[in-house]
């Protein structure tokens, strides 16, 4: 089973991007971040053609989630409030949350808050997200013990997963507090699929489209595949296809892809 991670920029903007990919990629579940689009303008058409089932939680020109599987998933929902009641819908004003289940596996889609920068509300923002985040999985865990948590995390956890040519001084997603809130997340049982093939750094999933970062390789990788402890064991590999990026116009990430 492959599963793909790929903050796709806006859908219909990069339509042609994906629809070309998983022809050549046809994995079993597709998770895009930021697709920009409401659901009743969603290019649902295309990827049934292709033989997927399309869940989806939009908005216009900003954030959004969609999970696009070769099975129909089971017990989708999507936002925290559903599972935290408690927690203040403004928290799910924001489409940045989707999960079902594919056989045994529960998908949790997550495109992560930019914060951007560490002086702003936004960041403010982001740091509570994480914490709501991390209630979250306390409650689904027990219930639904294997999780492969992916999707646009905006936070490099590690300097090795950032260029080391590039400024990291008080910039937004390698801050220690994103680092520690992530890290808290993890302890709950989850680890890094990539991590587990590819020690090294140099490898990146995304690239500011400014100062030709892509052709000079200054990136960061951001795009994670988090497992519990029996995906982590059941992963074969867990790649980066930086195919996409090279494309005109392209997304400013690039898809990454774990098989269990």
């Amino acid at each position: 089973m492959k599963i793909a991670t790929w903050n796709v920029n806006s859908v219909r903007t990069r339509l042609d991007h994906v629809m070309d990919w998983l022809k050549d990629n046809p994995v079993d579940v597709l998770c895009l971040q930021e697709t920009k689009v409401v659901d009743e303008q969603f290019p649902r058409s295309l990827f049934e053609e292709l033989g997927y089932h399309l869940y989806i939680s939009g908005q216009k020109s900003y954030n959004g989630v969609a999970i696009a599987s070769l099975q129909p998933l089971t017990d989708v929902s999507t936002g925290f409030t559903g599972v935290l009641p408690d927690v203040e819908p403004e928290w799910d004003a924001q489409k940045r949350v989707i999960t079902g289940v594919f056989s045994d596996i529960r998908i949790l889609n997550l495109y992560v808050p930019n914060g951007s920068s560490i002086d702003s509300d936004k960041y403010e923002y982001k740091l509570g997200w994480l914490q709501i985040l991390e209630r979250y999985l306390q409650q689904i865990l027990p219930v639904t013990p294997n999780i492969c948590m992916c999707g646009d995390f905006n936070i490099a956890l590690e300097d090795r997963d950032i260029h080391d040519k590039v400024s990291i001084k008080n910039h937004i997603m390698s801050s220690d507090s994103e680092r520690n809130a992530l890290g808290e997340i993890l302890k709950l049982g989850f680890a890094d699929a990539f991590r587990k093939f590819n020690p090294e750094g140099g490898q990146y999933s995304w690239w500011d489209y400014r100062a030709a970062s892509f052709r000079r390789n200054l990136g960061w990788r951001i795009d994670h595949h988090y497992v519990t402890v029996d995906l982590y064991e059941r992963a074969k590999s867990c790649v980066i296809d930086v195919t996409p990026r090279k494309k005109e116009k392209p997304s400013d990430h690039t898809p990454v892809v774990l098989e269990v």
